[in-house]
Formats: C-alpha cells, structure tokens, sequence
C-alpha cells in the first residue's frame, strides 16, 4: 500500500490566515448619547463632568469604538477628550463602530506584516473565518501581496479560488 503523502504541505504554497492575526482582547462600542442632554444636545460643562466622573479603568486592555447612536451633532473636541481619557488605558480607541475598529487594527498588522517570506511564492489566503475579520483587510492584504507573490488564491487547500497570477 502506498504511503499517503501531503502534497501541499510539502509544496512551496504559502498560506495566510487573517483569523491568526486577531488581536486579543474585549471590544467595547462606548455609546456617548447618554452624556447628552435629552440624547441630543452636547452640553460643555455637563459633558465633561460626566467624562471626569467616569471610571476609565474600567476599559483597560480593551479596543474602544467611540460612537454616538442618535442623530446628534457631535464637536471634534468631545471624542477628543474621551480619547485623552481613554487612551491611559484602552489598547486602541477610535471614533467609529467595531468594524471601523476591527479594520484600523488590521490596517496596522497589515501594513507591518513582513512579506519578504511570500516573494515570488504562490500564496492561498484562507477564507471563511470565525473571527470577525473586515473585508477591506483582505483587500489591504492584496495591495501587500501583488508586487512580490508569483499568485494568489482564495480558500482551502483543497477548494481555492485563483485570484491573481503575476
């Protein structure tokens, strides 16, 4: 009987699976429209009393969106000084949803993702993951992967999907 070789594991084929990037850590969306005067209005003094009363600690190590869920004019200023607060302890805080969140993060690991090893080698991206991974990070990954790989496929091993080839 004939030994059961891996094929692909012992061909140069190079695999990148985002889902192996997620940054650990709790994400929070900070809703601020309870900070405003009848959910509307963004009142000075009583914003900022309330942004001093808060206990920042609480989202240490965590990745923070800054949002405001009602139809509310918000000044710059205000998600400026959430963020001086925030920034003492949270990971990452931006202004935004979790998917404005989950696509700054992969933006930084992308774009610091050393591809030297991926330089003329056909790559398979893997698809279907668990993890909410944005789709514009697949897309940053393709503008890192397109000058050097000699091709890109999207998928399994056993199922992909050709996607580019030099």
């Amino acid at each position: 009987m004939d030994e059961i070789v891996n094929r692909v594991a012992n061909s140069n084929l190079k695999n990148i699976d985002l889902e192996d990037f997620y940054p650990k850590g709790e994400r929070v969306l900070f809703d601020i429209k309870d900070w405003l005067y009848e959910e509307l209005i963004l009142k000075e003094v009583d914003f900022r009393k309330k942004v001093n009363a808060f206990d920042w600690s609480t989202l240490k190590d965590k990745y923070v969106a800054f949002t405001c869920s009602v139809d509310a004019i918000i000044p710059s200023w205000a998600y400026l000084l959430l963020a001086s607060k925030a920034s003492l302890y949270t990971k990452k805080n931006i202004v935004g949803d979790l998917n404005i969140l989950e696509t700054v993060l992969y933006v930084e690991i992308i774009s610091n993702f050393d591809i030297g090893q991926f330089k003329d080698k056909p790559v398979i991206i893997k698809g279907c993951a668990n993890k909410p991974i944005p789709a514009s990070a697949y897309s940053l990954l393709m503008a890192r992967l397109v000058p050097v790989v000699k091709s890109i496929m999207y998928g399994e091993a056993c199922s992909t999907v050709p996607i580019f080839k030099k």
